[in-house]
């Protein structure tokens, strides 16, 4: 038999704890870093990753879209440039640095192409007043004979815009995708010099959202991606056209 007082001494075995999970919304809150405005997830996403999060992103604000259509707004890997080897944070300071890192000939950021109206380098933002921040961010490629161009909707009416793109030479256009594709379609911004599309993805603002955040961003982002003129271009080893999430 066994002894009851030596029971009554034996230590009690040490309650379990368990360790609740974090839920997406706290993972994904732990990516934020509020006091530089940037989402570093980004930062470690390579070309695949991306691709799966712009294809989440679609599921979500493209609900009253068929299969059909929001297969034709998806963008596959191969054709994102893979840039997680940049290791600074992706702050506007440091945008002109990573440009040049991904550029074959980074002198060439500035100077503009012969033709007018047809920029090497189009960086796309959610919004005009973050356009804007980002065209005084790129002013170190500028020079006399190479604008960088205001392409967004935020006090500058598109016909400003197209006599712009009509009379000087720009080596890179800043703008918002609804005032990019209007002056695509108008003719007045050319595509023939194109070399590189970057996209403003890691900035968030005080509530938390990027531009692939807000279906009001998102869709018209999606859209002007997968124009024609870009897609055939994304994978063509002759002339490419490299896309690139910042």
């Amino acid at each position: 038999m066994s002894n009851p007082k030596k029971r009554a001494a034996e230590p009690a075995a040490p309650a379990k704890t368990t360790k609740k999970r974090k839920t997406k919304a706290q993972q994904d809150d732990e990516l934020l870093d509020m006091e530089l405005g940037v989402n570093t997830l980004f930062a470690r996403m390579d070309n695949q990753l991306l691709a799966d999060h712009l294809a989440q992103k679609l599921t979500r604000f493209g609900g009253d879209l068929s299969s059909v259509e929001l297969s034709d707004l998806t963008v596959s890997a191969n054709s994102i440039r893979d840039t997680t080897e940049w290791k600074e944070t992706r702050t506007l300071d440091h945008l002109p640095g990573f440009m040049e890192k991904f550029a074959e000939d980074p002198a060439s950021l500035g100077k503009a192409p012969k033709k007018k109206g047809a920029p090497h380098t189009l960086i796309v933002a959610g919004a005009g007043l973050r356009a804007a921040d980002i065209v005084r961010a790129v002013r170190k490629f500028s020079s006399k004979d190479n604008v960088v161009a205001k392409l967004f909707a935020k006090h500058m009416k598109v016909e400003e815009q197209v006599a712009f793109l009509k009379n000087r030479k720009t080596g890179i256009g800043v703008g918002t995708p609804a005032r990019l594709m209007e002056l695509i379609d108008n003719g007045a911004l050319s595509l023939d010099n194109l070399q590189r599309l970057v996209v403003d993805a890691s900035h968030i603002d005080q509530k938390k959202r990027g531009v692939l955040d807000m279906k009001d961003t998102m869709m018209p982002l999606a859209r002007f991606l997968v124009r024609d003129e870009f897609k055939e271009r994304y994978v063509d080893e002759k002339k490419p056209l490299a896309l690139l999430f910042y």
